[in-house]
């Protein structure tokens, strides 16, 4: 599905990384490990195609991401370790306002479900500013119980600032996604305890 080859970052004068190769297919989870700095988030933005590559390159289907361009953000759920919620809008506006941005649209039905599934049932209607982080966390992680979601998800830091039961809910959706032939890429500074059977590989920066 995701082809990564020999892809460098430098930033300013200091050089990331370079030389990364992997492959990512169906039913793939690649953890991306290394130090605060060492460029994991440049390598995630890399991945989705928001930041471009000193060298190398990544491609879709063997077509590289540039030029399938549409197709490849159908087919991608992104979720950043930055913020990006909308402090005025509720949590069913933001929820829909990611999916009109990613090219998809959900109803206030899909939204309000969505939500309920992630642990915000009764707080889909408050301003997202009166929620904590670690509800904030699951307004972007919502989007992960949406219907037909896409096949790629490459998930920054999803585990931070979620509570021991977030955290088991959302290993549980990584899990069933993966089960189903979805693929995931995540970084993370905490173990994930995923289902037996899940086809894991390391990315060490």
């Amino acid at each position: 599905m995701l082809e990564i080859t020999q892809l460098a970052c430098v930033r300013g004068s200091r050089l990331l990384f370079r030389q990364i190769n992997s492959q990512v297919l169906a039913g793939d989870l690649l953890r991306v490990t290394g130090s605060n700095g060492a460029g994991k988030t440049s390598l995630l933005r890399m991945l989705c195609g928001l930041l471009e590559p000193t060298a190398g390159e990544v491609r879709w289907h063997h077509e590289k991401i540039s030029k399938v361009r549409e197709q490849y953000a159908r087919s991608l759920l992104y979720i950043g370790h930055a913020g990006g919620l909308k402090e005025d809008l509720t949590a069913i506006e933001n929820l829909q306002v990611a999916e009109t941005l990613a090219g998809r649209s959900i109803t206030t039905a899909q939204a309000r479900k969505a939500l309920a599934a992630a642990g915000l049932e009764g707080r889909d209607l408050m301003p997202t500013r009166q929620l904590s982080q670690g509800q904030k966390k699951r307004v972007h992680l919502a989007r992960t119980t949406l219907p037909a979601a896409p096949a790629l998800w490459i998930l920054d830091e999803p585990f931070n600032a979620l509570d021991v039961t977030g955290c088991a809910w959302l290993s549980e959706q990584i899990s069933a996604h993966c089960q189903r032939g979805g693929s995931a890429i995540l970084t993370s500074h905490q173990p994930v305890a995923l289902a037996s059977g899940i086809h894991e590989k390391t990315l060490a920066l």
